[in-house]
């Protein structure tokens, strides 16, 4: 059996470019869900805390909040052609949703300018999980020459 953490040409070849590929198609296949009838339900705005759309009966969602998932697929997808790329997307993609995280901490369920997205408290927990799990990812995948994180302490 092959081991599928080795160095390969081939398309999503390693571990983390397998990884990097589940998460951009799982955002893509919610940017396309948010804009389906009955698996978003209400009236869908293009931005803003005025969308009353809800993915799943739970996560606001609006035009602009779907193509930001489907560009954060896209993305994924790109990034999946090698493994720097994808370790690359899973953290900084991760960075990303926890600065939305904080972000959402103030903004979430406000009727305000600033909730442009829109957010709401479920979307801002999702932003967590998310956050910690392409970080998770990115960090502890492994490299897909075999080499192991070096250890940075030095003994004398």
């Amino acid at each position: 059996m092959a081991d599928i953490t080795t160095s390969t040409n081939r398309y999503a070849g390693s571990t983390i470019q397998k990884a990097t590929l589940v998460v951009g198609l799982v955002f893509l296949v919610v940017g396309i869900a948010g804009f389906v009838p009955g698996i978003t339900t209400g009236d869908l705005g293009g931005a803003g805390h005025g969308s009353m759309a809800m993915l799943l009966g739970l996560f606001q969602v609006s035009v602009l909040h779907n193509i930001v998932h489907l560009l954060f697929g896209i993305v994924g997808l790109a990034a999946a052609r090698s493994a720097v790329g994808s370790r690359s997307y899973l953290v900084i993609g991760g960075i990303v949703y926890l600065v939305l995280f904080v972000y959402g901490l103030f903004t979430a369920d406000h009727a305000s300018a600033a909730n442009f997205v829109p957010l709401n408290t479920a979307d801002n927990w999702l932003h967590l999980l998310l956050a910690g799990g392409m970080v998770a990812l990115g960090v502890f995948l492994p490299r897909p020459d075999g080499r192991q994180r070096r250890d940075r302490t030095t003994t004398a």
